[in-house]
């Protein structure tokens, strides 16, 4: 604002003050109509009164967070703030208001004043469950250390972004491997672990946040003691009033006192190829399986199913392993998963009625048979009656 005021121009000017107004009335209006619930580090203000509903989920992801990170609360300014909506419009004004954009879901607004920081919510979002996590992250991370390296602060949002609050209270994890494949598509292109850790000081590299979340990753999964430590007594080094580009520094001298990196950088490539996304994971459970060894299949697809617990591939080939073990319950299970997630009806009926011929279920056979004929005649309307056939 003080720049458009030595121009000198009285339409900047004007248009400057009719700004402020208006984001006082925002305010004044919102905040009218917001419920404020303060819990230990937060101060959540809801026009819906959800505000204790949000607070204890926010508290429990604080609470990960800092399991990590063990930042001296008492050294921070508490509460953070948070603004919650119920209606996208209102959501909508009150952020582009303030970034001269829209930003779904959820977003975190950092200013150098902290009574002026928030974290805005809608809670209605299709995105909001997707959004909030990394944001709620960066609030974190940013209420303790308001310019920490580029590459910490990427890598951990994303890293945490799986991290899930349901209505019970409870908080899950899974691990979010969503840029693996991203990664590993850069092969020897990819930026080293030093180019990754100096970004601020240097040069953004391509696809740096994909490759913070992969350094994040490595240092805590590599199942190295010394590069755990590592990371986590880098957290120590870190200081609220510095640059991102000086707090990138004392974290590379820190990791440097510990680690040569050269092996470092070795390691963390060893690491990235050493892990399997989804596709890679299905194909070695298909190559298992078609040369019979189910152990290493199964293994596979299980695998694939932590990574997508909602994709239907991992569910449709362990129903064809425990119809294999001639468990027939099991493998009508995983075919009913399989199809829940988008498989091929024609498919999965085909194989529930193969399934339960073989349990000696008859009339559940034909009617999946038939099912399946329906679905595929071209594929299916033949084998399907020459079994039913056999049933009679």
């Amino acid at each position: 604002m003080r720049g458009f005021l030595r121009a000198g121009q009285a339409k900047v000017f004007f248009t400057v003050v009719f700004i402020a107004v208006v984001l006082c009335s925002l305010s004044a209006q919102e905040g009218s109509r917001a419920v404020p619930v303060r819990s230990d580090h937060y101060t959540v203000l809801s026009d819906a009164g959800d505000g204790a509903q949000v607070s204890r989920e926010l508290e429990s992801r604080f609470a990960v967070y800092n399991r990590l990170f063990r930042f001296d609360t008492a050294n921070t300014a508490f509460p953070l703030q948070v603004r919650v909506y119920r209606n996208t419009e209102t959501y909508n004004n009150y952020v582009s208001a303030r970034l001269g954009e829209i930003r779904p879901g959820a977003v975190y607004l950092h200013y150098n004043q902290e009574g002026r920081r928030e974290l805005v919510i809608n809670r209605l979002s299709a995105d909001e469950g997707k959004i909030l996590p990394y944001q709620a992250f960066v609030q974190f991370l940013r209420a303790f250390i308001p310019n920490p390296p580029s590459w910490m602060r990427e890598g951990f949002a994303i890293y945490f972004s799986t991290l899930t609050f349901n209505d019970s209270g409870e908080i899950s994890y899974e691990e979010n491997l969503s840029w693996l494949d991203t990664v590993k598509k850069l092969g020897p292109n990819a930026a080293s672990a030093e180019a990754i850790l100096l970004a601020d000081k240097q040069i953004f590299p391509p696809d740096f946040q994909s490759l913070s979340w992969a350094l994040v990753s490595f240092f805590l999964n590599s199942g190295s003691d010394d590069y755990f430590r590592t990371i986590t007594e880098s957290f120590m080094v870190l200081s609220p009033s510095a640059t991102a580009a000086e707090n990138s520094e004392a974290v590379f001298r820190r990791v440097g006192l510990w680690n040569s990196y050269d092996s470092l950088s070795g390691d963390y490539k060893s690491y990235i190829a050493s892990r399997k996304t989804f596709a890679e994971l299905i194909e070695e459970g298909q190559r298992a399986y078609t040369s019979g060894d189910k152990v290493v299949a199964e293994l596979a697809f299980l695998s694939a199913l932590d990574q997508k617990p909602v994709h239907y591939a991992p569910y449709y080939y362990l129903g064809l392993l425990a119809y294999d073990e001639n468990n027939y319950d099991m493998a009508e299970q995983y075919y009913h998963s399989s199809i829940q997630y988008g498989a091929d009806k024609a498919l999965v009926s085909y194989a529930l009625g193969v399934n339960a011929a073989s349990a000696g279920r008859k009339t559940d056979a034909v009617n999946y048979l038939r099912t399946a004929a329906a679905a595929n005649p071209a594929k299916y309307r033949e084998k399907a009656e020459s079994l039913i056939q056999r049933l009679r």
